[in-house]
C-alpha cells in the first residue's frame, strides 16, 4: 500500500484564496468581534488547512511501534537496540536519498551567490577521497562520482553530519523563497534578477545588502521593501498600516499565521527513520498488525517472493566476501557500488532504499542505552537549545551573520525571559563584545547573573543582587542536552571510548554491508565531521496540525464547527 501525495486532505493555497475562504461574517467565539474586518482592528484569520509536504517529501502517518523490535539478533553483543514501545508523530520524509545532482545544485547556488567566498564553497564540498582504498583502484570514483552525469542520480556520499545539517537549512530557504516568488509575494525571479520592471537584485538575492533570502529573517520582518516586495503581497487590514511605494492599499509580507511558508527541512530522528523504514502500515488494519518485519519488505529473505519479480534482490548490499554484484551475465542487484536513488521496490510508505545502497545519517547523538533513556513520545537525543541573538531588542531586530542568517547563542534559560532580563542579557553581550570578552560559550560576563537563577534589578546592565541560598542550590540550566544525565566521568569521556557528544547515529546498511545491517533496528555511529563512501542521507520535515492521514482506518468523532455568534 503506497502512500501518495493526493491522500492529503488539503493543500495550502495562495494567500488571496486563503483570505477569501474566510467568511466576511466569521467572528470570534470569545469576543464576538468579526475577523478580517479593517474597521475593528483588522485581526486576520485564515482558513484552517493541512499543509502539503515540501518538494521531494512523502507523508508518513505516525503511531506507536516497538523501537528495536525488528532486530532478531545482536551479532556484536552491543545491547544497543533494546526493545521499547514508543510513539512517533506524523511527519514527512524524503522519498529518496539526496542525490549527487541535488548536492551539485547546492554547490552551484553557493558559487553564484558567494563567488569570492572560497572557504564557504570548500567547506560544502563532499570528501570524494572517501573512495580511496590502499589496495583498490578506486581513483576514477574520486574524480567522477560527484560530477559526472552518469552518476547524477546516485546518492551523494562523503558528506558529514555537519554538512547535511547545513544543506537542510539551505534547502528550507530555497523552498520558501520559491513559494513566495511563485506567488509574487516576493518579487518574481525575473524581477529579482533585474530583467523585469520591479527588481535590481541578482541571482536570488533579496535584500538591500545583497544577502540571500532567509526564512527566519523574513518572518521577523527584516526582508521587505523596494526591490524585493512582490506585486501580490498580503492585504494588511491593521488600522496602523499605511500604503507604501505608491500602492492603493496597505500590504505586508507573509507570516507564519498565513499558512503559506512551510516547516524547515531537517535530518530525521533515529525513531522516525526506523519507523519509516519498517513501513508497518502495509500490514496494519484497525490497529492490528498482521505480520512484523525484519526488513522494509515482508518476509525473512532478501529476494522477492512475488510471481513477476520472484528471486530478484530487493536491495543493494554485499552478499559475501568478494561478491558485490553477482556473476557477469546475471548480476544479482545490478550495482557494484551505489545504485540510482529510485532503484528497487519502495516500501509501503513509498520510500526507496531504506535498506542498502547507502547508510543514512539521523539527527540523534549516539548512546548505547538511548532506547531506555529517552522519552516514549517522539524519542530523540541531541537537543542543543539556542536563542536568536538580538541586534536591537527594543525594535525586535535580529542579529545576522555575513550570509544573512540569524546568529544563535546557547539558551540561557528554560523559560521565557522577563523584558528586564532580556535587556540585561543584551546589554551584557554588548559589553562583552566591546571588551573583547569571548561570549561564544554562552556564559554571561562577570557581574551579570544567569537569568534562570536570579533576575536583575534596576536598569539594564546593573549588577544583579547576591543570589539567595535557594538560588545557589538550584540546578543551573544546561542548553546542551546531548549527554543529558550521563553518569560517565567527563574527564575520561571521549578518551577511553569513541563515544562522545559528537557521535551521531547512522542506519540502513549500504552497498558494502552484509544483510544484517539492512535491518532497520541496527544502529552504528560516526563522528559528526567524519565521512564515508557508505554513508549518505535524506531529509525530513515536521508535520503540523492533524496527524491522521487515512480517515478510512477507523471511525472517529468528527470535529464540530463553532456556531456563529448572534447578539440579541
Amino acid at each position: 500500500m503506497k502512500i501518495h501525495f493526493t491522500r492529503l486532505a488539503l493543500i495550502v493555497l495562495g494567500a488571496g484564496g486563503l483570505l477569501s475562504s474566510c467568511s466576511k461574517h466569521q467572528s470570534s467565539q470569545k469576543t464576538g468581534m468579526r475577523y478580517n474586518d479593517k474597521y475593528n482592528g483588522g485581526f486576520q484569520v485564515f482558513k484552517k488547512t493541512h499543509p502539503a509536504p515540501g518538494p521531494g517529501l512523502v507523508p508518513v502517518e505516525g503511531g506507536t511501534f516497538v523501537l528495536g523490535g525488528s532486530a532478531d539478533q545482536d551479532v556484536n553483543y552491543e545491547y544497543n537496540n533494546v526493545r521499547r514501545r514508543v510513539t512517533v508523530p506524523s511527519f514527512y520524509i524524503d522519498e529518496t536519498e539526496v542525490a549527487n545532482v541535488d548536492w551539485r545544485e547546492y554547490l552551484h547556488w553557493l558559487a553564484v551567490n558567494f563567488p569570492n567566498d572560497r572557504e564557504l564553497y570548500y567547506n560544502a564540498l563532499p570528501d570524494t577521497l572517501v573512495w580511496r582504498r590502499p589496495l583498490s583502484y578506486n581513483e576514477p570514483y574520486v574524480d567522477n562520482y560527484l560530477r559526472h552525469p552518469a552518476f547524477q542520480d546516485y546518492p551523494v556520499v562523503g558528506v558529514s553530519w555537519d554538512q547535511a545539517q547545513d544543506y537542510c537549512v539551505w534547502r528550507t530557504d530555497r523552498m520558501n523563497e520559491q513559494i513566495l516568488r511563485s506567488k509574487n509575494i516576493l518579487a518574481t525571479w525575473k524581477d529579482a534578477s533585474g530583467k523585469g520592471k520591479g527588481g535590481t537584485q541578482a541571482g536570488g538575492n533579496t535584500t538591500a545588502s545583497n544577502e540571500p533570502f532567509n526564512t527566519e529573517m523574513y518572518l521577523n520582518g527584516q526582508v521587505k521593501g523596494p526591490g524585493f516586495d512582490g506585486k501580490h503581497m498580503i492585504p494588511d487590514l491593521s488600522p496602523n498600516a499605511k500604503a507604501a511605494n505608491g500602492g492603493k492599499r496597505p500590504v505586508r509580507p507573509a507570516n507564519m499565521e498565513d499558512g503559506i511558508l512551510k516547516q524547515g527541512y531537517r535530518l530525521p530522528s533515529e525513531a522516525e527513520w526506523e519507523y519509516a523504514a519498517l513501513g508497518l502500515i502495509g500490514n496494519t488494519e484497525y490497529e492490528n498488525i498482521s505480520d512484523g518485519k525484519m526488513y522494509p519488505w515482508n518476509g525473512m529473505g532478501v529476494r522477492s517472493p512475488k510471481r513477476k519479480t520472484r528471486g530478484l534482490i530487493l536491495a543493494n548490499f554485499k552478499r559475501g566476501d568478494g561478491d558485490n554484484m553477482g556473476v557477469g551475465g546475471s548480476l544479482n542487484d545490478k550495482a557494484d557500488i551505489t545504485a540510482p536513488v529510485r532503484s528497487y521496490m519502495p516500501n509501503d510508505f513509498g520510500l526507496f532504499n531504506m535498506a542498502g545502497n547507502v547508510n543514512e545519517w539521523t539527527a540523534d547523538t549516539y548512546r548505547q542505552m538511548s532506547f531506555e533513556d529517552v522519552d516514549d513520545f517522539n524519542p530523540f537525543r541531541g537537543n542543543e537549545y539556542k536563542d536568536k541573538r538580538y541586534a536591537d531588542a527594543s525594535k525586535g531586530l535580529l542579529a545576522k551573520d555575513k550570509y544573512g542568517r540569524p546568529i544563535k547563542d546557547p539558551a540561557k534559560a528554560n523559560r521565557k525571559l522577563k523584558w528586564s532580563e532580556l535587556n540585561a542579557q543584551q546589554q551584557a553581550a554588548s559589553t562583552a563584545s566591546m571588551g573583547g570578552a569571548n561570549n561564544a560559550n554562552g556564559q554571561l560576563p562577570a557581574g551579570i547573573a544567569n537569568p534562570d537563577q536570579q533576575a536583575p534589578t534596576g536598569t539594564a546592565g546593573n549588577t544583579a543582587p547576591v543570589p539567595t541560598k535557594d538560588q545557589l542550590a538550584s540546578k543551573p540550566f544546561n542548553a546542551d542536552m546531548r549527554g543529558f544525565n550521563d553518569s560517565t566521568n567527563t574527564v575520561l569521556y571521549g578518551t577511553t571510548t569513541l563515544v562522545n557528544d559528537h557521535s551521531k547515529v547512522y542506519k540502513g546498511g549500504s552497498w558494502n554491508d552484509r544483510a544484517y545491517w539492512l535491518n532497520p533496528a541496527t544502529r552504528r555511529f560516526m563522528d559528526e565531521d567524519a565521512t564515508s563512501a557508505e554513508v549518505g542521507f535524506r531529509c525530513a520535515m515536521t508535520m503540523v496540525g492533524q496527524t491522521e492521514l487515512h480517515p478510512g482506518g477507523g471511525k472517529h468523532f468528527n470535529e464540530r464547527k463553532p456556531k456563529p455568534f448572534k447578539s440579541k
